[in-house]
């Protein structure tokens, strides 16, 4: 390619990234409402932990089936439709948390909240692969996957504050964040199109960039790729499944436990967890956007487009482990917000490479299916984990025990990834 080509290139690819980095961001702040809301629900309806455990993995069974509802749908229908109705069916379910009277309509709102959110993740992975040279495509999504953290980071002060302004009106939240989400739709379907060639205002020198080093799927390509569970089957692609079962479990527990453990455990006041609770996901939105161009740079330094992330996702996600079982041993509530800001960190240092692995281990023609299987294997981390971290707060093993579990389930990945997922395996 020469200047001439590249210089007089369009760059929207980056307001396709802008665009759904908008509704990450969205759908993570609706997704963190409910537990930074958490004491407040526990204390209106007077559930016990368990029950609040329920609540919380209820979303998580519809949400780890559609993810790769999401991506089969993103191979045959395009990721801008998909996403669109989907922010739209989020939003909606968003709002409709401030009508929940009980436990059962909580139930009922919350599991359809999570068919509407289940999506994203394998939509978007989808879309970054259309979009942007393999180059550049670690930084793209991580930068796009950076605004779940940030979302999480702005909702938490935000719905406190409303909260506090309000002398604890917990629905509010509910119904804003709803409305936004109509907006963020109408934006969505403005801005983004499923591939380049397909938007108007990309021009051909911008298709040759981002196509300069992918190979184009063509028909006969597509036909010649081998079946769904001969791609799923590849070590490979179960290995890094299970490390981001791991990678899902920790996370499951911080987004829907960790304000709640602030309260019980450690005595923050609403004021205090709008600090405490906002801190990890700073560190978490560092680590998506460090993470992503790290290893977009170590690939272009080594030539090869696969290990630098798997060592990646292998170091952190050991040392992720060894720290999240240690948060409830540390003494002074300042020591855990710190340990557990390092977590987030260390553990959104891998978030955008599970999907880049997977991307590597199979071809174009059935990367959305298998992305979306490999979502909903390790996202059903998000039915159990809540769950368990209800009863084992209840029970005799306590916090101490929430904590020590998670860390031994996540080790499992890393150990599995070092001897089974290289991708010639």
């Amino acid at each position: 390619m020469t200047i001439a080509q590249t210089a007089t290139a369009t760059r929207r690819r980056f307001g396709v990234l802008a665009a759904d980095f908008a509704v990450l961001g969205l759908n993570y702040a609706d997704r963190a409402a409910f537990g930074i809301a958490g004491p407040l629900i526990i204390a209106e309806f007077g559930f016990s932990n368990a029950a609040f455990g329920w609540l919380a993995s209820i979303f998580a069974l519809a949400y780890s089936p559609f993810g790769f509802i999401g991506g089969w749908l993103a191979d045959r229908f395009g990721p801008r439709n998909v996403m669109g109705w989907a922010v739209i069916a989020w939003s909606a379910f968003t709002a409709l948390t401030a009508a929940g009277i009980g436990f059962v309509s909580l139930l009922i709102i919350r599991f359809l909240f999570g068919a509407g959110e289940g999506p994203q993740a394998t939509v978007t992975a989808k879309l970054m692969h259309n979009w942007f040279p393999k180059r550049e495509l670690g930084t793209a999504l991580g930068i796009a996957n950076a605004a779940t953290p940030l979302g999480g980071a702005v909702a938490t002060p935000v719905v406190v504050g409303i909260m506090h302004a309000t002398q604890g009106n917990w629905r509010l939240p509910f119904l804003i964040f709803g409305a936004l989400g109509v907006l963020a739709a109408i934006g969505w379907f403005w801005v983004v199109r499923d591939t380049p060639e397909q938007h108007p205002k990309v021009n051909d020198a911008e298709v040759r960039v981002i196509r300069q080093d992918q190979a184009e799927a063509t028909e006969a390509a597509q036909q010649d790729a081998p079946g769904f569970w001969s791609c799923v089957a590849k070590p490979a692609v179960w290995a890094t499944a299970i490390a981001y079962f791991g990678y899902a479990w920790i996370l499951w527990t911080f987004v829907s436990w960790f304000p709640s453990y602030l309260v019980q455990e450690r005595g923050i006041d609403l004021d205090g967890l709008a600090i405490s609770g906002a801190i990890p996901w700073v560190g978490g939105c560092i680590g998506l956007i460090a993470g992503g161009a790290l290893t977009d740079w170590l690939v272009r330094r080594i030539g090869d487009p696969e290990a630098p992330r798997r060592w990646l996702v292998i170091a952190c996600l050991a040392a992720t482990a060894v720290l999240f079982a240690l948060v409830s041993m540390v003494t002074s509530t300042f020591a855990a917000v710190a340990v557990m800001t390092v977590v987030v960190f260390l553990l959104y240092l891998t978030g955008a490479q599970y999907w880049i692995i997977v991307g590597e281990a199979v071809p174009a023609a059935r990367y959305g299916a298998v992305s979306g299987a490999v979502q909903m294997f390790a996202t059903s981390a998000s039915i159990f984990a809540p769950l368990v971290t209800g009863y084992l707060a209840d029970s005799s093993w306590g916090w101490s025990g929430v904590f020590v579990v998670a860390g031994a389930i996540t080790i499992i990945g890393p150990v599995l990834l070092l001897f089974a997922g290289r991708r010639r395996a």
